[in-house]
């Protein structure tokens, strides 16, 4: 066994274990879930730091700030895509 699998399945049986013992998930995850660019709470406090905006205008704030964020990742992942693509073909020999 390489010293990097060991490394794997120790923090495999250390994740399970916790999990073995936890008994409310939902409350074990929910501060990281709130530092989550999945969650609005995230970029609440982002685009409004000291709170100073109306509710309203930072919901929307913090909502077009994820969905840019989002299609960042979505394009740098078609970008990343298309080069393996190319990458692949050049290596196949492929001309198209």
């Amino acid at each position: 066994m390489t010293a990097q699998s060991e490394r794997s399945n120790l923090a495999s049986i250390a994740a399970n274990e916790r999990w073995a013992r936890e008994r409310d998930r939902t409350a074990a995850t929910a501060a990281m879930r709130a530092k989550s660019p999945a969650s609005i709470e995230y970029w609440l406090k982002k685009v409004n730091p000291d709170g100073q905006l109306p509710h309203a205008e930072a919901i929307k704030l913090a909502e077009n700030a994820q969905k840019a964020h989002f299609k960042r990742l979505a394009l740098a992942s078609r970008r990343a895509k298309a080069a393996k693509r190319k990458a692949a073909q050049a290596t196949a020999g492929d001309p198209s």
